[in-house]
């Protein structure tokens, strides 16, 4: 059984995003409300998500702008800390993302239990954060000497906030992935957080992968979460279940049944 299948089952899986406010020591971190507020905010997030009926979740520290690609080590600490204040409430699969660093995503999923992480692992990207290359031998090794082998590797193939400088086409560089770094799925990106790729980009990638889990990353939303499910298998969402569908609004409860509701009727 492949990890993928082991965590999800076989159905598409909706992973919705618990994106948590500001780490300590970024531009954004609120002293003032500190750790707890991080907790505070986290735990509402996640009972909305949970009381819509998701079907796993995923932590990570979006707001931590602007990113780096080395995350200091008081961002993985404190994601640590909170994921642990909030374990006895979750009921799905987990998993963890901190931005952009995938031995950092790895040792808190060993830390935390998370079933699955998702990075950019592969590929070399002109960025906002600078020049950004993919070490997809080192998460793979790192968490086989943790002893968390069964963490799902999610990755990322066309990385956010970023241009690829390998000009072959995305279902090459895909096909390319999956036989080099054998993730357990790959992901499919639009430009920025909460904006969706070409429906083109995911059909072929599915089409070059059509035994590997592909899944629409960013900018799925109630409009177009059938058609992205008559393609892909499964998807990644965070701003469309937020207030107003706003990325760094909170999640709106009823805009993620809702959601919830027209996914169910998709798989159907």
């Amino acid at each position: 059984m492949t990890n993928f299948k082991r965590v999800f089952g076989d159905k598409k899986p909706v992973i919705a995003m618990v994106h948590l406010l500001a780490m300590p020591g970024t531009p954004l971190y609120d002293e003032e409300g500190g750790v707890g507020r991080i907790v505070a905010e986290a735990r509402k997030d996640l009972e909305a998500l949970l009381a819509a009926g998701v079907d796993a979740v995923m932590f990570g520290n979006e707001n931590d702008r602007p990113y780096e690609l080395n995350a200091d080590m008081a961002t993985t600490a404190t994601m640590a800390y909170v994921i642990g204040q909030l374990r006895p409430l979750i009921n799905v699969p987990f998993g963890v993302n901190v931005l952009w660093d995938p031995m950092s995503s790895i040792a808190l999923a060993a830390a935390t239990g998370a079933s699955f992480i998702r990075e950019i692992c592969t590929g070399f990207y002109a960025s906002d954060m600078g020049p950004w290359a993919g070490r997809s031998a080192e998460p793979m090794r790192y968490r086989n000497r943790l002893a968390c082998k069964g963490v799902a590797m999610l990755y990322n193939l066309s990385a956010e906030f970023a241009h690829s400088l390998d000009q072959r086409p995305l279902p090459d560089r895909a096909r390319s992935a999956v036989f080099s770094s054998v993730p357990d799925a790959v992901l499919v990106s639009g430009a920025i957080t909460g904006e969706a790729p070409p429906m083109a980009q995911l059909e072929a990638v599915k089409q070059a992968l059509p035994t590997t889990p592909v899944l629409a990353n960013t900018g799925v939303r109630h409009e177009t979460v059938a058609d992205v499910f008559r393609v892909a298998d499964g998807c990644i969402v965070g701003s469309s279940l937020k207030v107003d569908g706003h990325t760094w609004n909170s999640v709106d409860p009823e805009r993620a049944k809702e959601f919830m509701r027209l996914v169910n009727i998709a798989r159907s």
